[in-house]
């Protein structure tokens, strides 16, 4: 019987699947599926394809098909929720994008509202509640403001959510507190998510999120913060946060940098063959390779 999630299912620690290439630059398949296996025995509770840390803007159309059934068919039968990221600036193609997932059998989805050339908020909700008006699995609706210069509202957000039981809120904004305690005072049954590499993890759960969505090359770590939180172990939750803080401070600079860095922890954990990032992209330094191996040291990777 394959389990049918609503949005309340859609929490824990939910990591963005990261592309593995060849060193010429292709799809390394074999990598591809050995890293959504590590990730399956992870302990998290889902995982995300086509979210930025997944390169999604450097796929091909017919890539990004073929990583679909792919991710759909090795991950069938695992513990984790399988989610993939609608990622279109055009409405039309992002509902025909969602309807596609969730025929292939998608659990749930992500949708990075439409930013280019800067749309108005009017379309920019139109477009959002069109994709949910599409499917009818959960879908995570990302509040990334840094990323696509739109504002919303958390009365605006509060909206959607009494209109739409099915939508999920990945709250981005930095810092995301404060508006995640408000749009959950307006929504209370409102099932929100943190990204932003798990850097207000603690916060957000204490405010009334229900997980987080971080990277995926260290993905037990955040699965120990959030088993420690889950027992009521707040002082190891917190001992553990503020070990892993000072390095995701520092690879949060630059949405590339933390790319590469965690393709490299990825390679070097012996999961994916290379750690090739599509170009442009980010050149680590000597010193930040020795970060590398102090950070691998310290969390026992």
């Amino acid at each position: 019987m394959t389990k049918h999630y609503t949005a309340q299912d859609i929490g824990g620690v939910n990591p963005i699947t990261a592309m593995p290439f060849t060193p010429a630059g292709e799809i390394d398949e074999h990598s591809f599926v050995r890293l959504l296996e590590h990730l399956s025995t992870s302990g998290a509770q889902g995982t995300t394809l086509f979210g930025i840390a997944s390169e999604f803007p450097k796929l091909h159309d017919q890539e990004r098909d073929r990583l679909a059934q792919m991710f759909v068919s090795t991950l069938a039968g695992s513990p984790l929720y399988r989610a993939m990221s609608v990622t279109d600036h055009s409405t039309e193609l992002a509902i025909k994008r969602a309807r596609d997932y969730a025929k292939l059998g998608v659990d749930a989805l992500m949708l990075l509202p439409p930013f280019f050339l800067s749309p108005n908020p009017q379309a920019i909700q139109e477009h959002i509640f069109a994709v949910l008006e599409a499917v009818d699995i959960p879908v995570m609706v990302q509040y990334a403001p840094g990323e696509t210069g739109l504002p919303i509202t958390p009365e605006q957000l509060a909206t959607v959510a009494a209109r739409y039981p099915h939508a999920v809120f990945k709250i981005e904004c930095n810092p995301p507190v404060d508006y995640t305690r408000e749009f959950l005072k307006l929504a209370p049954q409102a099932s929100v998510l943190n990204g932003y590499a798990g850097l207000y993890m603690l916060q957000m759960l204490a405010a009334g999120g229900k997980g987080v969505m971080p990277g995926c090359s260290f993905t037990e770590v955040y699965v120990r913060i959030y088993q420690h939180w889950q027992r009521g172990e707040t002082a190891q939750a917190e001992a553990l946060h503020q070990a892993l803080l000072p390095y995701i401070q520092r690879w949060m600079t630059h949405c590339e940098y933390i790319i590469q860095v965690e393709k490299t922890l990825l390679q070097r954990r012996g999961i994916i063959a290379s750690d090739y990032c599509r170009k442009p992209g980010w050149q680590l330094s000597t010193e930040d390779h020795q970060t590398l191996d102090r950070f691998l040291n310290e969390f026992q990777l």
